[in-house]
């Protein structure tokens, strides 16, 4: 087959301060670097669900044409330019040559200026270009708000089954098998999806923890017992306010009553586990307090994860609060990363390694709790932000966050950057000369996906709750357009509009 390949990835926090502009989406922000045509294929051995397809349709004989694959950090909504510019590559290129399938490399959870729904825009437009009989399948990350449109217009879709996002390569090899399932059931491959009654926080859905790792273990049961071609289940991104934001299971298979019943039974399981799926969370100065009395007898460090400050899920990572709360504990042999500050890095560069430099540190989400942090600090190493991701989660990525600069206050340690990007991978601590396995506390801007690299090392995982722009907990965020009735968190109140 000669088939369209391409990737528009982006999670939307519609309450976040910063939007995505295209500018985002060249630089990839901690994702692979914007690429077009033969290019995209040099993603092959990268993991991320483009590569996983692109490598196993090869290795079958397949005729890939790559158009375009962008992804930028999370944030909020993607601007008209952005996505009009991306889009409008794809769908031009799915109108004026002739494929015999579709392969997109989708979130799931893309709210642009003028769609709460993106990835259903996206797909409605290629309907409209090419007609009903051209497969069109996709891959989407676990946390995808999966909307009608999309379940409507895309031929199929498959979701990660892991967070950290572990198994982005193997989904993509999962989107090719079902592609293949989708040709040769011709017109007989049919859809079943159920919305569940209540929002996840995103701390919630690890599948390192429970209840996600037995309800993904009975997923791959119940997917392989039935015989269906496909069986997905999205907690969803908590983070995005339109009617269907949620957790969502459906599969796909030509057997309707067994398809119908396999996606039943996920869903009721899913649902019995509702009180599981809540999350406790620290106050930062207990965080820290905890923190040190384990260290005391610990041989590995502590890490501490500042959750609602995650760039991964909208935060911009420049809030104070955990930063405060280890300086105001005389914490030692402590590190916090990465911190997103431009003037900071400059002014440490201007003043050179050794020298001591009094600034204005983060500070700037305009959340309520959150201000700059005002003080002097040494100044230790600086570095160009070139790293390769050696750790689970987007192994093989080369990232760059920009210079970097090594800003220490006592016995607390800052890797601060000039460009966003999720702590996910240990080697980021290293662009600042920081090695996490040296020090007693770790605090990373992130939500779960750091486990993949840092809990093999880590004594305890601790969660805080500072302030930021990413509520941790769903039920704290100011909802006005969900739909009426779910519960804005496990155990929750009804949501009821204005």
């Amino acid at each position: 087959m000669k088939i369209l390949v391409a990737g528009f990835q982006h999670e939307t926090n519609t309450f976040a301060p910063t939007r995505a502009d295209y500018a985002n989406f060249v630089n990839g922000e901690g994702f692979p670097a914007m690429a077009r045509g033969a290019d995209v294929l040099a993603y092959a051995d990268v993991n991320i669900p483009a590569g996983g397809f692109i490598r196993t349709a090869r290795a079958d004989g397949h005729q890939l044409e790559p158009v375009i694959w962008a992804a930028a950090s999370p944030s909020a909504h993607v601007t008209r330019e952005a996505f009009e510019r991306i889009a409008g590559e794809i769908v031009e290129a799915a109108r004026t040559r002739r494929y015999d399938a579709i392969y997109l490399d989708l979130h799931g959870a893309m709210v642009t200026v003028d769609s709460d729904d993106g990835e259903g825009e996206l797909l409605t437009r290629l309907r409209a270009a090419i007609g009903r009989a051209v497969p069109i399948v996709a891959s989407l990350d676990l946390h995808a708000n999966v909307t009608a449109a999309m379940l409507r217009e895309a031929t199929a879709l498959v979701a990660y089954r892991s967070y950290p996002h572990v198994d982005m390569a193997e989904t993509g090899e999962r989107a090719y098998r079902l592609l293949i399932d989708a040709v040769r059931a011709g017109g007989a491959l049919r859809t079943h999806a159920l919305r569940l009654p209540f929002l996840i926080p995103i701390n919630g859905m690890c599948t390192m923890l429970e209840p996600a790792r037995s309800v993904y273990e009975a997923l791959a049961t119940l997917e392989r017992d039935a015989g269906l071609a496909s069986l997905s289940y999205a907690p969803g991104f908590p983070a995005a306010d339109f009617p269907e934001c949620g957790p969502v299971v459906w599969g796909h298979g030509v057997d309707v009553g067994r398809l119908e019943r396999a996606v039943a039974e996920l869903y009721e399981l899913t649902v019995r586990a509702e009180p599981q799926w809540a999350v406790p969370f620290l106050a930062p100065d207990e965080a820290v307090r905890q923190a040190q009395e384990i260290a005391r007898g610990a041989g590995r460090p502590v890490v501490i994860a500042d959750t609602q400050d995650n760039p991964g899920a909208g935060g911009d990572s420049n809030t104070t609060g955990m930063l405060r709360a280890l300086i105001e504990a005389d914490a030692q042999d402590a590190a916090l990363g990465l911190l997103w500050d431009p003037d900071a890095v400059r002014e440490a560069m201007r003043a050179g390694v050794g020298s001591r430099v009094a600034l204005a540190l983060g500070g700037r989400s305009g959340v309520p709790g959150d201000a700059p942090l005002r003080g002097e600090f040494v100044v230790e190493h600086l570095g160009d932000g070139k790293c390769r991701f050696d750790g689970p989660m987007m192994h093989g990525v080369q990232a760059n966050v920009g210079p970097v600069a090594c800003l220490r206050t006592g016995g607390v340690r800052v890797v601060v950057s000039s460009g966003k990007s999720q702590m996910l991978d240990r080697n980021l601590f290293r662009t600042g000369n920081v090695h996490p396995e040296q020090m007693k506390i770790v605090v990373v801007k992130s939500s779960v996906h750091f486990r993949a690299d840092f809990q093999p090392i880590a004594e305890e995982v601790l969660v805080a709750k500072a302030p930021g722009p990413m509520q941790a907990d769903s039920a704290d965020l100011p909802w006005t357009r969900l739909r009426p009735g779910i519960r804005t968190r496990p155990m929750g109140e009804p949501f009821a509009p204005a």
